[in-house]
Order: C-alpha cells, then structure tokens, then sequence
C-alpha cells in the first residue's frame, strides 16, 4: 500500500502576536503559566469566530514556521538524559508538519482579535485554525 504524497495547501487565518521574538525565549512548559498572546485573524474570517467568548477554551492550532522538519527523534523536552525518541511520541515542535496544537483560556474578543492565556509561541507565527474545547469530546 503506498500513500498518495500530493500537495496539501493550508492558508494562514491569522498570526499570533505575542512578546516572543526569538525561539530561545519561548518557554517549554507554558500551560499554567500566565502567558498571553494574541490570536489575530484575518478581516475577512471575524464573523467565522463571532461565538468566541471571554472565558471560553478554544484549540489554536499553528504553523511552528521555525521549527526543523527533517528531525525523527528527540530527546523529549530537551532533556540529553532521556532517551531519543520518535517525534510523533512527543510534543516537539520538532517534526516532519510543524502543526502546534495549544488549548488556550479566551480574555478578551475585540473584533477580529483575541487575547489568549497560555499561548507560547513565537510572535508572526501563522494560525491555521481555531476550534472549541469540548469537555465531552476532549476530555
């Protein structure tokens, strides 16, 4: 069985602006803390997150344009005493399609921007779509 290796072509909805400028200063374990961020999107998609409340979690899924896609293994978390491991077991940003998955808590909705808590990621960094948290689906 061979799998088909045709194009996929994925269009940026938005940028993330956020206080990160180099990839050195992104933190590894950002969930808890309380970084924001803001997920912008583009004019013409606003009415597509017109539900998107304050208090609300949503999944950002993202675009880690600086991130190496030729790495297989890592040493999970950066971590030289553990074991090299396969990226598709790890949250590496690391990986063949730098996809970010990140569940953020909604502050504050201003027309086509969104201020997230616990997004860490670089600043410019493309979104390639939003979607609701669901206890019943994502717990």
């Amino acid at each position: 069985m061979s799998l088909d290796r045709g194009e996929i072509v994925l269009r940026p909805i938005g940028r993330v602006r956020s206080d990160f400028k180099v990839k050195e200063s992104v933190p590894h374990r950002g969930r808890g803390l309380d970084i924001k961020a803001v997920v912008e999107i583009l004019p013409e998609l606003g009415p597509a997150a017109g539900e998107i409340r304050p208090g609300d979690q949503i999944w950002v899924l993202t675009w880690l344009h600086q991130a190496s896609r030729d790495v297989l293994k890592v040493h999970p978390r950066g971590d030289l005493s553990r074991p090299l491991t396969g990226v598709f077991s790890t949250r590496s940003p690391a990986r063949p399609n730098p996809i970010g998955l990140h569940l953020v808590e909604v502050i504050e909705v201003s027309g086509d921007r969104i201020t997230v808590r616990g997004l860490e990621v670089l600043d410019g960094t493309p979104i390639l779509d939003i979607k609701p948290y669901r206890l019943e689906m994502d717990s």
